[in-house]
């Protein structure tokens, strides 16, 4: 097993606003059994190597569901953060202006089917190599892709091999992402100078978008939950 004393703590970054334009409510609205972002925040409280979860939000609704449920830090999202225009980056060096941590997995209320198993796995990724100044999360496809002329992006079109002959491109799902204070602080950037790509299974990494995505996430939690 890992050695816990090598791996520092990390500190969990949820940040949620409370509008959504295309799933109304969607990190508080019922999801197979719970509001949808207590699945995330559930998993990240069984992680042995998280020690504070941070949500970052602009709503009173999901600040009281929060801190009633769960052990969480609430950071009231200033009005220079707020609306849908906002990247991450401000978001996050907002949350590390307010917190005293060295390490940090930043993650979506919207992976409502990611594991603890996968995050603690992740962490003890990213800490067991020095090459990379982080890590992110991505999904390994193998099909074909053209670019609007018609050309092969990841084959020959020409010469079609099988589909799982190809080899993988990867598609960052927005999983998670791990990162250093230092690290966020020099590149500006969560992805730091020389990511680590972890891939995930395609169905844990299943993403809330839309109301089709929410449906599916539902399907795959019950799923789970009858399994």
């Amino acid at each position: 097993g890992f050695n816990l004393m090598k791996i520092p703590r990390v500190k969990a970054l949820v940040p949620m606003k409370g509008h959504s334009e295309r799933v109304p409510n969607k990190n508080i609205r019922s999801l197979a059994g719970k509001s949808t972002f207590h699945w995330i925040i559930d998993e990240l409280s069984k992680s042995k190597y998280i020690d504070e979860i941070i949500i970052n939000t602009d709503s009173k609704e999901i600040a009281q569901s929060a801190s009633g449920q769960f052990k969480v830090t609430i950071l009231e999202r200033p009005d220079f953060l707020l609306g849908d225009m906002v990247g991450i980056q401000p978001l996050i060096e907002y949350d590390l202006s307010k917190t005293d941590g060295m390490y940090y997995l930043q993650t979506h209320s919207t992976n409502p089917l990611l594991t603890v198993k996968t995050i603690d796995k992740a962490i003890e990724t990213f800490f067991g190599q020095q090459e990379h100044d982080a890590l992110f999360s991505v999904t390994e496809i193998k099909t074909r892709f053209y670019w609007p002329d018609g050309s092969g992006i990841n084959h020959d079109p020409q010469h079609l091999i099988r589909t799982q002959d190809l080899d993988p491109i990867y598609e960052e799902n927005s999983c998670l992402y791990i990162f250093s204070r230092e690290t966020n602080e020099r590149t500006k950037n969560r992805l730091g100078s020389n990511p680590l790509m972890f891939p995930i299974d395609r169905l844990e990494a299943a993403d809330i978008d839309n109301m089709e995505d929410f449906y599916w996430a539902e399907f795959l939690l019950q799923r789970r939950l009858n399994n």
